[in-house]
């Protein structure tokens, strides 16, 4: 247990800190996936410092899209304090759902006067929610309702869909209720319980890894995980003269406060999710077939999930809306460091889509 690189008091990973793995160079960790030999959670590949071109992205990103993300950041704190009448638990799935769940702690402790914890947890997809991470939580007196299930965003709602048959098991294992349902800020797939937009814009944590989410990696679920410890991590402390994380969430809090103090708290309203489902349903069709894709997880639709392949995946081509568009910018960047093909399609329903390229061709 452990804060990464953000104060102490803003978040609680519960994640076992590993030494520096032996690193998985991308392709190789691509054909152990699709051959089914390895999965996912059980490898990384180095992480790298992003260049200076890509920060000069990033920094333009988040101040084209700050007032966005602090906007709706305001609005998914309403709509969690209006559903935990007693106590706020909030649990972020790491690591995407980290920033957010920091920026909604201060929120609600600054805006909305609610203390509030918050732990940040790993779930995997095949795989499930950390158990003995829920259980700890439980074990310290938190109480089971009060739990709040955060996330950044969803893509095509695998994870929402993984958190929803995980926590039910859990409660009927454990006798408890815990709420399953996923809340995000923007909820593409029309999968979350609770949303403040189904808007694909660029949240701009999105477009960074682990310096922008506390320094931790992606959770890692492999041998050197026993029964009872929680999913693992990496630190990247060398990483820390270049670390953003708490900076970060700095300015959005304070421009969700602003917004407040401007404009009043904003009604308790969800985003309408039905037609963000139908919407991803049919694009998830006409994507396999067009493609001839036989697997949905090489479509990554989205600007967040397609900035995910394009940082640690082996992308076979990025589709994009608008390539003059500043939102798909490091997307265009990305690929061209990369070599992968960007395509245009203007009748994209979200700003990008990455495909993951299949090794069995």
């Amino acid at each position: 247990m452990f804060a990464g690189s953000y104060r102490a008091g803003d978040v609680t990973f519960l994640l076992k800190r590993l030494p520096m793995a032996d690193f998985v160079n991308v392709a190789e960790k691509e054909r152990l996936i699709q051959s089914g030999q390895r999965h996912y959670s059980e490898m990384l590949s180095p992480e790298v410092l992003p260049s200076a071109h890509y920060l000069a992205l990033f920094a333009q990103a988040e101040t084209a899209n700050r007032e966005q993300m602090a906007q709706d950041c305001l609005r998914l704190a309403a709509l969690i304090h209006a559903r935990r009448r007693d106590s706020i638990t909030l649990v972020s799935l790491a690591r995407a759902g980290t920033p957010v769940g920091v920026i909604l702690k201060h929120i609600l402790s600054r805006v909305f006067g609610r203390d509030a914890a918050h732990f940040s947890v790993s779930i995997v997809r095949d795989r499930g929610i950390d158990a003995v991470a829920l259980r700890h939580i439980l074990a310290q007196g938190y109480a089971p309702e009060s739990i709040v299930f955060v996330d950044g965003w969803t893509g095509k709602g695998v994870i929402s869909r993984e958190l929803t048959s995980a926590v039910t098991a859990f409660n009927a294992a454990h006798d408890v209720a815990i709420d399953p349902g996923l809340f995000v800020l923007a909820d593409l797939a029309g999968t979350a319980a609770c949303s403040a937009s189904c808007a694909d814009y660029l949240i701009p944590s999105s477009i960074l890894n682990a310096t922008v989410s506390g320094l931790v990696s992606r959770s890692i679920l492999n041998a050197q995980i026993g029964p009872d410890d929680f999913h693992g991590c990496v630190y990247y402390e060398s990483f820390e003269p270049q670390d953003m994380s708490r900076d970060f969430a700095d300015r959005i809090i304070a421009a969700a406060q602003d917004m407040a103090g401007l404009y009043g708290l904003p009604a308790a309203i969800p985003a309408d999710r039905c037609a963000a489902a139908q919407t991803s349903q049919r694009f998830m069709q006409a994507c396999m077939q067009a493609y001839r894709i036989t697997d949905p997880n090489l479509i990554k639709p989205g600007i967040g999930e397609a900035t995910r392949v394009l940082l640690r995946r082996m992308a076979e081509r990025v589709i994009v809306r608008d390539p003059a568009a500043a939102a798909v910018a490091h997307l265009i960047a990305l690929a061209a460091e990369k070599n992968v093909l960007v395509e245009h399609d203007p009748a994209l329903p979200y700003q990008a889509v990455s495909l993951i390229r299949s090794e069995s061709e």
